[in-house]
């Protein structure tokens, strides 16, 4: 007999996305049941979009935030006024496919381990090829979209377990969030690495859907290559790995890191891009707090090492890491 299933509460972040909430939000309303709930996080838009939805769309909670919070703020002030046992994240700026949410759920339902399932995003503009398929996590201390730039027939027929789910589309157990604490304060970008790390050094599992999907507007918020989301992305990056790393796995990823790192540092240099040394700058900056959220993480570890090290592929490099800025240039410009 089938698990019935839990309450479900969906929290979208939204900011400026008036243009795609109507979408969104239609596609969203249409896979529910009458005891679940949509939860609307506006980050202080200036189009007005909470005030939007709660004229239109009456059903869907409206939190209205005094001051943008970024992604990560957004979905925490949601989870935290949500009711259901299970939490559906999904970016305002996707349109999530018929049969999402339930193939999210049976996927779920299916591994007890598994404290969040992967749904797969693809292009806006080519939906036949995948945007993410959960996250991969590599040596030199890259977290990126699993099957980015594939087409979707190579996907698995069936679910499979991975590393972690994009925070923009992705099933997450209320129990787990309990145990390992909501999304860290990185405002944008990572913080779904940061919360599959913590979640790995705990033991939950997380678990790819291939047949959840939708299909999102790539970077529509902050911008592709923007000097704003590369200041972050470099931020977050060191404060992902002071924070979630294992010292023993730290240490041997360790030359990696730093071939990376120094790499892009003078790749920054030379294309005058001050942002991504900027934001390894504030995060080293951060060293105590940091290492104070090291100890607490660090400290209610109970996965083993060799458990943590399988999920730790070989790195990519820098080469392989601007090929891939290319390609998705390319398929986001259509």
């Amino acid at each position: 007999m089938a698990t019935a299933r839990p309450p479900i509460s969906v929290v979208i972040p939204t900011y400026h996305a008036l243009r795609y909430l109507p979408a969104c939000l239609g596609a969203v309303q249409a896979q529910l049941r009458p005891y679940d709930e949509i939860v609307l996080v506006d980050n202080r838009s200036r189009d007005r979009a909470g005030a939007w939805v709660r004229t239109h769309l009456p059903a869907v909670r409206v939190i209205e935030l005094p001051y943008n919070t970024g992604f990560a703020g957004g979905v925490n002030a949601g989870i935290a006024v949500a009711r259901g046992e299970l939490i559906w994240l999904i970016n305002d700026d996707a349109l999530a496919e018929p049969g999402c949410v339930d193939a999210l759920w049976e996927a779920l339902r299916d591994q007890p381990a598994a404290g969040w399932a992967a749904g797969v995003l693809t292009f806006s503009r080519h939906p036949q090829v995948v945007a993410g398929a959960g996250i991969r996590f590599q040596a030199d201390g890259i977290a990126t979209d699993r099957a980015l730039g594939l087409p979707v027939s190579d996907l698995p027929a069936q679910p499979q377990l991975v590393f972690g789910a994009s925070g923009g589309l992705a099933l997450l157990r209320r129990a787990m969030l309990d145990d390992i604490g909501f999304f860290a304060d990185f405002f944008s970008y990572l913080e779904d690495a940061d919360l599959a790390w913590r979640a790995q050094l705990r033991g939950w599992e997380c678990v790819l859907a291939p047949r959840a999907r939708a299909r999102h507007v790539y970077s529509a918020t902050a911008g592709m290559f923007s000097p704003f989301k590369q200041r972050l992305l470099g931020r977050n990056r060191i404060r992902m790995l002071i924070r979630c790393l294992p010292t023993p796995l730290l240490v041997a990823c360790l030359p990696a890191i730093l071939a990376y790192d120094g790499m892009a540092l003078a790749y920054a240099a030379l294309r005058r891009q001050a942002d991504m040394v900027a934001g390894r700058l504030m995060a080293l900056a951060e060293w105590p707090v940091l290492q104070q959220q090291r100890r607490i993480i660090q400290a209610r570890r109970t996965a083993s090492l060799s458990a943590l090290a399988r999920w730790i592929e070989p790195p990519g490099g820098p080469v392989a890491a601007l090929r891939t800025q290319r390609r998705l240039a390319a398929l986001v410009a259509g």
